[in-house]
Order: C-alpha cells, then sequence, then structure tokens
C-alpha cells in the first residue's frame, strides 16, 4: 500500500514539475514575443510609482497580454527595482523584456514634453513641443526669444511638469562667449562660469540637462565632447595638409563653418583654403576679419568697411599670411572632417551664388564673373526690397 501511495506520489511530483517546466517556458516566451500594441503610446512613470502600477498601466492600455508576467519578468531579471520616473515611448509590438529594458535603462524621457533651449548664431530662442507618439513628431506648443519676449503660458505650465525633458541645443558656428552668455539666461540652471572658454573648445550638440544643473559642469561636458571630436578628426587627417596641429585642424574647421551652411559644400570650401595655403596665398576670408572687430561676442550687424578689410590685425586673413592665432567659432563634426579630409579639387576662389550656396572657380577670370554675378543678383534684391518698402510690402 504505502509503494503504491510513493509511486502515485511520485507520479504527481513528476507531472507536477514538468507542468511547471512548461508554465515557465510558455511564461518566457510571452515575455519575449511581439506584443498586442497596434500604435505606439506615452507611458507616464510618476515618482514614487512602482512596477505593479506600470504593469497595470500597460495592460489598461493594451501594451502587454499579462501585467502577472510583466512583473514577474522584470523580478527575475532583478529590474524591478530599477523604474525610473518620465515618460517613455512604447513602440508598436514592443515586447515585455524591451519594456522593461525602456523604463529601466537610463531614466531619461523619450516621450512626453520637452523645452528645448536653441543657442543660435543669431539669437537664443526657446522651444516647447511635445511627441506625438502615433506620428513619432514633435508638435510645437511655443516658442519664444529667450531676453526678448516674456514666458508664454505654456512654457511655464510645462515647466512645472515633473516629466519635462530639458535640453541645451547648441549649434554650428556660435562662438564660446554667446554660449557663456546664453546660458547666464537659462532660468533653469545655477551657479557661474568663471572665464570664457577657449574659442572652438565646445562641441554643438544637443545636451540633455536637469533642473538645477550646474553650468560649469555643462561646460566642461562641452569641452570634453569637442575634445573628443577633434581627435577623432585629426586621427583620421589626410597626411598632406598644410597643417600641423589638431589647433590648426580646429581653427580651419571654425573658418568652413562660417563661410557656408551648406552641408554638401563643406568639402569644397576646405579644398579653396587648403589649396591656398599650398600655394602660399592669404585666406582673404570675411569672417576671420568680423571675429577680430567683434572678439566673437555677438553678430558685427553690418558689412564690413574698406577700412577694416585694409586694417593689419592678427585675424585680417586679407592682410596676414596663413591663419589666424585662434579659431573664430564653434566648428561641428562636419566641418572638422572636412578640414580633416578636404575634397580634391582645383578651386582657389567662391563667392555666394544667390541660392545660399556658392559659386567656385579655378582662375581668376572665372572667379570674376561668379562675382558679377552674385553683384547683379545684389543689385535685383535690393530694388526688389526699396519697391516693396515704397508700396507697404504689397
Amino acid at each position: 500500500m504505502w509503494r503504491h501511495i510513493a509511486a502515485n506520489a511520485l507520479t504527481f511530483l513528476v507531472v507536477g514539475l514538468f507542468l511547471l517546466g512548461g508554465l515557465i517556458i510558455w511564461g518566457k516566451a510571452q515575455y519575449d514575443a511581439a506584443g498586442p500594441l497596434e500604435q505606439a503610446i506615452c507611458l507616464q512613470v510618476d515618482r514614487g510609482s512602482n512596477m505593479r502600477q506600470v504593469s497595470r498601466d500597460l495592460a489598461d492600455q493594451g501594451a502587454v497580454s499579462s501585467g502577472a508576467i510583466f512583473r514577474l519578468g522584470s523580478d527575475y531579471e532583478e529590474k524591478t527595482q530599477e523604474l525610473k520616473a518620465g515618460s517613455f515611448l512604447v513602440e508598436p509590438e514592443a515586447s515585455m523584456r524591451q519594456i522593461v529594458d525602456t523604463v529601466t535603462r537610463g531614466g531619461a524621457s523619450t516621450c512626453g514634453t520637452e523645452i528645448v533651449y536653441r543657442i543660435g548664431v543669431n539669437r537664443v530662442t526657446v522651444q516647447v513641443r511635445e511627441l506625438d507618439p502615433a506620428t513619432n513628431r514633435f508638435e510645437e506648443l511655443a516658442q519664444f526669444e529667450q531676453g526678448v519676449e516674456g514666458s508664454p503660458e505654456e512654457y511655464v505650465e510645462t515647466l512645472a511638469q515633473g516629466d519635462t525633458r530639458l535640453r541645451v541645443a547648441m549649434a554650428e558656428g556660435v562662438t564660446s562667449w554667446q554660449v557663456v552668455d546664453a546660458l547666464k539666461g537659462l532660468d533653469v540652471m545655477e551657479g557661474s562660469v568663471a572665464e570664457i572658454p577657449p574659442e572652438g573648445s565646445l562641441a554643438p550638440d544637443s545636451y540633455e540637462i536637469s533642473r538645477g544643473d550646474d553650468r560649469a559642469a555643462l561646460i566642461d561636458r562641452m569641452r570634453a565632447a569637442q575634445e573628443a571630436a577633434v581627435a577623432e578628426a585629426w586621427a583620421a587627417r589626410d597626411e598632406d595638409l598644410p597643417i600641423d596641429s589638431p589647433e590648426e585642424l580646429l581653427i580651419l574647421a571654425s573658418i568652413i563653418e562660417k563661410e557656408t551652411g551648406v552641408a554638401e559644400e563643406r568639402g569644397q570650401v576646405a579644398s579653396v583654403f587648403v589649396n591656398r595655403l599650398n600655394l602660399g596665398m592669404k585666406l582673404q576670408t570675411d569672417p576671420t576679419v568680423i571675429y577680430g572687430i567683434t572678439n566673437g561676442q555677438g553678430i558685427l550687424g553690418r558689412g564690413l568697411r574698406r577700412s577694416e578689410l585694409r586694417a593689419e590685425t592678427p585675424y585680417n586673413t586679407y592682410v596676414i599670411a596663413g591663419m589666424p592665432p585662434t579659431p573664430i567659432a564653434n566648428p561641428g563634426r562636419a566641418s572638422l572632417m572636412a578640414a580633416a579630409q578636404p575634397e580634391d579639387t582645383p578651386f582657389i576662389f567662391f563667392v555666394a551664388d544667390g541660392t545660399g550656396g556658392h559659386a567656385f572657380a579655378q582662375t581668376l577670370d572665372e572667379h570674376n564673373d561668379n562675382v558679377a554675378r552674385w553683384r547683379k543678383i545684389e543689385a535685383e534684391r535690393g530694388a526688389e526690397a526699396a519697391g516693396n518698402a515704397s508700396t507697404g510690402g504689397n
């Protein structure tokens, strides 16, 4: 009898273990399988929330097939205690494993609202926008110029939300003075910057910040990023470049950055300056002259005078040979790589062509023809502007 009972018990145990094993395998498959979500959603995780509440929200929004399996999987991976607050984009058909990874990886919001402080060459703007998870595109809620207009209600309300993402976006070609001056005006940051960083030492990029972040610490991040970018470009440089150091590469890249806003032209513009250096010609570039006048503190706001083009200053490349003593702005990675690997062209001249780009030339005669065309375009535009002004723009 006891043998019979023991045999039955053993049978039940084996069957139970078999069923448990099958259940575990099934649960794991469910955890890794594509989820039921048909359209992307923005998952809000409040501060102080827990994985149980998150699993309920996901189940209510149709993002997971089982809240229990979601929690068990998170526990098994030992990620339950790593839950971060924020707004997270959950893509269609995201698996439970992918969602757990999203809400525990780094804590940075990937959807919802964000405020972007854009440091541009001409002004600093503040943009308030919100990501539409269905289209994965941002919709602008408000935009205003820092220090010129009052803060709109949308900005104040969005800033008050605890999960709003904050970013500082630094454009290519801004000067170090402009960056520091802009950061001084950001009401979400604290601390001071002891001195203006060396020109060219800050990397144009987008930097995520939090309320109360230190301004000097952000400057350090920008400098570290630029050091890495310059080192990368210097290591990849062409062997026959007429420059001898990473600092000279940075100077050349800053001139390229200020000479053209057309991405496709950077390699050609770089080739003109490299060709001129190789030929012993003066660079003759207006942006260096302008920098010598402004010291990078804002924009000139007018055309260059003949006396300024003739004045002998360290930055007047119409007078001095070679490059100026320092960069004239903070170049981005594309301009750094253009300086390191310029296109192979015969060009030694270029002038604006009226489209936002430039016309390049190998000979002075070709260049003079291009200049004549540009002067004609300028005259026509001036006449049109005068006509519009006299008729009130009608």
